[in-house]
């Protein structure tokens, strides 16, 4: 887990649709829907959307208790409609596009681990596998632009590996720095 965590701290730093974990089936928009199908009250899923998306949500959940109860193959596509419609609502709210819910598993390391922090109570594992990453991202790259500048005058390919370096190092600091500063965008 501590590579991945490695990886998508040097890669992920800015919040992107590749790292939305609330279109996964074991997201948390969807556990909050499996929980509201479970015990037949829709108020865990309405914090994932805004106020004036509640009726969507409350009519497809009404839609989906409607029919599930007719068979089985009802109940799993009446379930799917609804988690759909969720995941759907609440991505658009966030100005994001839903692309379809996402296989079990599909979560990145790191937003589990967040996740995990919260359910436990305890962020220290997570803040220090993170400090961990970053140290190591950093690190890494002012070797490689530091191993390059020592012959970066010599012609113009090794100058231009170079500069490819230091863009990488310099860009990697600063994107930290922002992120540090002012956390990520949604």
């Amino acid at each position: 887990m501590r590579r991945l965590l490695m990886l998508t701290a040097a890669l992920g730093f800015l919040a992107s649709p590749v790292l939305a974990h609330c279109d996964s089936m074991d997201g948390p928009v969807v556990q909050d829907a499996q929980h509201a199908l479970e015990t037949q009250d829709v108020t865990p899923t309405l914090k994932w959307v805004t106020a004036k998306d509640e009726d969507k949500i409350r009519s497809a959940f009404d839609m989906t208790l409607a029919v599930r109860d007719e068979s089985n193959a009802a109940k799993a596509l009446a379930d799917r409609y609804f988690f759909e419609t969720l995941v759907r609502v609440h991505r658009a709210s966030e100005g994001e596009a839903f692309t379809g819910l996402k296989p079990t598993g599909s979560v990145e390391p790191a937003i589990a681990a967040a996740d995990q922090a919260l359910d436990d109570g305890n962020v220290a594992p997570l803040a220090d596998e993170l400090a961990s990453a970053i140290r190591h991202g950093v690190e890494e790259r002012f070797a490689v632009a530091y191993e390059k500048r020592q012959t970066a005058e010599d012609t113009v390919e090794q100058g231009r590996a170079y500069v490819d370096a230091y863009v990488q190092f310099t860009h990697f600091a600063n994107e930290t720095d922002h992120l540090a500063e002012a956390g990520a965008a949604h």
